[in-house]
């Protein structure tokens, strides 16, 4: 029996994100202070994603003959770095809810630095069980997080923390058990678990490994808020703290959809693909058009950018740079959003109504720029340009490869949703019901809010920059 050399170098961005957990479980454990606990969580995250741009592309590791488990590269330390970034941020707009009690600060950084080790893990992983467990690294602190916040005497909100964090891990069980049997039917019939070993089947097994392929997907799907898999993302985002709410749409989001194109650029599930493309953006922008809660607007929204996403990857391998470059532009929006909602509402309050956001542009005229430019780029319209250039993208990849009728049902979506996206940003420069409290932007929402707006703004003039990585 040999023992397999390890190359600890090109491991050192997930030994960061793990000691980030750690540190952030002894900084609460020794300090017991709320500032040192966030403070080291969020120089550890930082760290993580220095870490993986200075390591690079680097020699895999965890290789056996035919793939390797490990495999860095220049797109997976973009994405791992990312996936730090996102955390810090989303670390940074729960800080005026944290100095409330919201949520224990020292169990609320160390989960939220083991799912950032889950999201590390899926961007360098190399087969697909490793692939799961980062991704199932990735989503079960998240479980815990939604149900951590603690509401204030007589604080109403639709969906309770509880039943949110439940109907989360529920939905959660069923789509893992579901990818793990693709997983299980598609190695019975290949043989193969490393995705560089990943292809069609003998004959004799062909069909056994359509099968399995198919179900590897649709349990991937749940991890993008993909229909049928997408009841859980409305109640979930809702009853969450909105930071939260913010991670589950951007990291979360991320990492399912780099599963999925590990998956779709090797085996042939182009069909169910472009299946759950149609379905989740149509439903998602049909649903969004009723709402009348911001927090669960942003998560219909959230379902239909999915399915645009989706429909880039029922391409296959030709379609993965656009789906890849589309999630980057989407999650940064996605966080401007969020953190518009933040600042604009009582620190660790609900994301409220629209009703509640009527004239706010008026009072803070750059946090109204700042959504505004959000939404305009997740409708895909100036001067969002990196959602613009997002759409694009997607469509041009389409007709490209002749699938012209995905690439009309997308620009049929994408003018749905102007509908909702419009109604918001009309809504915020309307005149206020009545004369509301003018509430200072607290300093770390406001650090979040201009470092994303700027990265927004920079993708939207320079996006090839982005395509040339991916």
């Amino acid at each position: 029996m040999t023992s397999q050399a390890v190359d600890h170098v090109a491991l050192l961005p997930l030994y960061a994100a793990a000691g980030t957990a750690i540190l952030a479980l002894l900084a609460d454990l020794f300090a017991g202070k709320r500032a040192a606990t966030i403070t080291a969580t969020l120089l550890g995250a930082l760290a993580t994603g220095v870490t993986a741009l200075a390591v690079g592309p680097w020699e895999p590791t965890f290789c056996v003959p035919g793939g390797c488990s490990w495999v860095p590269s220049w797109p997976a330390a973009v994405t791992a770095a990312l996936f730090a970034g996102l955390t810090a941020g989303v670390l940074a707009l729960s800080v005026p809810a944290l100095r409330l009690g919201t949520a224990p600060a020292g169990e609320f950084c160390f989960l939220l630095a083991c799912s950032m080790t889950g999201g590390v893990t899926v961007a360098y992983a190399g087969d697909l069980l490793t692939l799961i467990v980062g991704l199932e690294t990735l989503t079960l602190p998240l479980y815990v997080l939604v149900g951590l916040r603690r509401f204030a005497p007589g604080e109403r909100t639709t969906t309770d923390a509880a039943s949110a964090s439940v109907t989360f891990f529920l939905i959660s069980v069923i789509s893992t058990a579901i990818a793990l049997l693709g997983i299980a039917l598609n190695y019975a019939a290949t043989g193969a678990v490393h995705l560089g070993m990943l292809g069609p089947a003998p004959a004799p097994f062909a069909a056994l490994a359509g099968v399995g392929a198919a179900l590897l997907v649709i349990g991937l799907a749940f991890k993008v808020a993909a229909v049928p898999l997408h009841a859980w993302a409305p109640a979930t985002y809702d009853g969450a703290l909105v930071p939260i709410a913010a991670y589950l749409s951007t990291a979360s989001k991320l990492g399912g959809v780099l599963a999925l194109a590990a998956v779709v650029a090797r085996l042939d599930t182009g069909v169910v693909v472009a299946a759950l493309a149609v379905l989740t953006m149509t439903v998602g922008n049909l649903v969004a058009l009723r709402q009348t809660r911001m927090v669960r607007l942003l998560a219909w929204s959230s379902v239909a950018q999915a399915g645009y996403i989706l429909a880039a990857l029922a391409l296959g391998a030709d379609g993965v740079p656009a789906a890849l470059a589309y999630a980057v532009f989407f999650v940064v929006l996605e966080l401007i959003a969020f953190g518009v909602v933040v600042a604009l509402r009582p620190a660790a309050a609900d994301g409220g109504t629209l009703d509640d956001f009527r004239g706010a542009a008026r009072r803070h005229p750059w946090l109204g720029a700042a959504l505004v430019l959000a939404l305009a780029g997740l409708a895909g319209l100036p001067p969002g340009l990196a959602g613009l250039f997002a759409k694009v993208s997607v469509v041009g990849a389409l007709v490209a490869e002749g699938w012209t009728w995905l690439a009309a049902v997308v620009v049929v979506n994408a003018v749905i949703a102007l509908a909702y996206y419009v109604r918001v940003g009309a809504l915020l420069y309307a005149a206020p019901a009545e004369d509301t409290e003018h509430r200072p932007v607290r300093r770390p929402v406001a650090a979040v809010l201009v470092a994303t707006t700027i990265v927004a703004v920079v993708l939207g003039f320079a996006p090839q920059v982005l395509f040339d990585v991916l």
